[in-house]
């Protein structure tokens, strides 16, 4: 018979391998951001949402909160080192003004979280009392986190456009939601269980709203494309007409 800790096990390295790949997912978006030096309409909120969540997630995995959850830390750790890179491409490619708005704010989330290790440390003495504050913290910001792409989705729901909501993100939302709150079952952690559900049916929503308008943005970003091509088309016969008049 398998054991309730090789199930824990399994869960949790199934969740970690969603994990990673939910942040890796938007590589493909930081590529575009790249390719075009500008963030264009692309929010810098679920990267944020995410660094600091990550880390609060690492501290709750640490051994004086939250003993033997290694595999918390694993991904969580990644996380943060992921999410870290994305927003210095973020800051890089911004605006001025949206730039130093991120800036402040990544800024803020790093001094939130050296306040809070500071006062684990110092004001709190049991790994119980410990875990119960932070894990509450980390509950908070985990359901912030998942619910990061809800100013995406009303984005979507008025345009009728997934252009920028990436469906890999979306996709692996859902996974990686689905995989943590199964593995909070075994033992039962609540700080684990209510975010990552409330993670799993976002995503679900996620993925019935890119269903719903996948075809009319793909009808829209060949309506665009076509109104480039026919813009260029125009320019060059200006260009043919103004090279014609001063050959004459």
């Amino acid at each position: 018979m398998v054991s309730q800790e090789a199930v824990r096990t399994a869960l949790g390295v199934l969740g970690n391998i969603s994990a990673v790949t939910l942040f890796l997912s938007t590589i493909p978006t930081f590529y575009i951001i790249w390719k075009k030096r500008s963030v264009e309409q692309y929010s810098p909120v679920p990267y944020l949402a995410s660094f600091f969540n990550c880390g609060l997630w690492v501290l709750y995995g640490m051994p004086f909160v939250q003993p033997n959850s290694l595999l918390v830390v694993i991904c969580n750790g990644a996380g943060v080192v992921i999410e870290a890179c994305y927003l210095v491409i973020f800051l890089t490619y911004s605006d001025p003004k949206k730039r130093f708005k991120v800036a402040l704010m990544v800024l803020a989330e790093i001094l939130i979280f050296v306040i809070l290790v500071l006062l684990m440390l110092t004001m709190v003495d049991t790994t119980q009392m410990r875990s119960t504050i932070v894990g509450s913290i980390c509950l908070v910001a985990n359901i912030l986190m998942y619910a990061s792409p809800l100013s995406v989705m009303k984005l979507v729901i008025t345009t009728k456009s997934v252009e920028f909501m990436p469906f890999l993100l979306s996709l692996f939302s859902f996974c990686t939601g689905l995989s943590w709150y199964l593995y909070a079952f075994f033992p039962f952690d609540p700080f684990i269980a209510v975010p990552n559900g409330i993670g799993a049916l976002l995503g679900i929503i996620q993925l019935v709203l890119y269903a719903m308008f996948y075809k009319s943005t793909k009808r829209m970003l060949a309506a665009r494309k076509q109104r480039a091509g026919m813009g260029l088309a125009v320019m060059d016969s200006s260009t043919m007409h103004d090279d014609n008049s001063a050959n004459t």
